[in-house]
């Protein structure tokens, strides 16, 4: 017992220093210096002024939470057809939808803003038909289809995975004892997808929440979401301090979310996130 103690011990022991060195000590470097001035002395200052933050913050969830729904709806159907499908059709369905995972984010966003802005593609397609431009850059709509460009593979590929582990010999069973095309999706499918979904929405809500690039390429820089405001003090203003009282209440915004998907989780006896 003693050497199987020690050995777990030593296998564990890189991943503890891990952990360690890039989650524990980060966090307390972050604390420290929400709780403190720039002399280093204790204060409540930083998260007092938070309260000019407020309709930041508001605005951060509501733009998360509309991407993450709309990544919902587009993903949900879509990887019940794909789990439907034959092994290579869906091996070439998922290579197209992880196909755009290969570049990276920031060349993505970049194209995007080179097709929406008013001499872009879409607006040149319009003038070439005798149609007025369209304002796209610097608007909501513009920020939240980036979220959800962006983000979609990380709804499809929870939601698909579970749903490809459905035995077809439930949905038979599902037949036989009456249901129809509508039943079988809210008696069985849907209550077994619920880890999967519970997985997606979390994996879309936590980096659409403190995304910042997409706000300021998309958004013109009229948008300001949480990432804008904490990439401002850190880089532009040197505030520290206010950036990572920021910084904590969004880490804290974050781990409640998580908290809550997976209490959702445990409850439908699902996958713990």
């Amino acid at each position: 017992m003693k050497k199987r103690g020690w050995g777990s011990v030593a296998l564990n022991a890189p991943y503890t220093v891990w952990s360690v060195i890039f989650i524990v000590v980060p966090l307390f470097i972050v604390g420290y210096y929400a709780f403190t001035d720039k002399n280093g002395a204790f204060t409540f200052a930083n998260i007092i002024e938070l309260k000019e933050y407020g309709d930041i913050f508001v605005t951060s969830v509501w733009y998360s939470v509309l991407a993450t729904v709309i990544c919902l709806l587009i993903s949900y159907p879509f990887a019940y057809f794909l789990s439907r499908q034959s092994e290579q059709s869906r091996r070439l369905q998922m290579m197209l939808v992880m196909l755009p995972m290969w570049m990276n984010l920031l060349i993505r966003t970049y194209s995007w803003m080179n097709i929406l802005e008013k001499n872009g593609i879409i607006n040149n397609l319009l003038a070439g038909i005798g149609l007025e431009p369209i304002k796209m850059i610097g608007t909501p709509g513009a920020v939240i289809f980036g979220m959800v460009y962006n983000y979609l593979p990380y709804m499809i590929l929870p939601i698909y995975t579970v749903m490809s582990k459905i035995e077809p010999s439930l949905l038979e069973a599902a037949e036989d004892l009456g249901c129809n095309g509508f039943n079988k999706m809210r008696r069985v499918i849907m209550p077994l997808s619920l880890p999967g979904v519970i997985s997606g929405i979390t994996m879309v809500f936590v980096p659409s929440v403190s995304t910042f690039y997409i706000s300021q390429k998309l958004g013109d820089g009229k948008i300001m979401l949480v990432g804008d405001a904490i990439e401002r003090q850190m880089q532009a203003a040197y505030n520290y301090n206010l950036g990572a009282s920021i910084s904590l209440v969004l880490m804290i915004m974050i781990i409640i979310s998580m908290a809550v998907m997976n209490k959702f989780s445990d409850e439908e006896g699902g996958l713990v996130i």
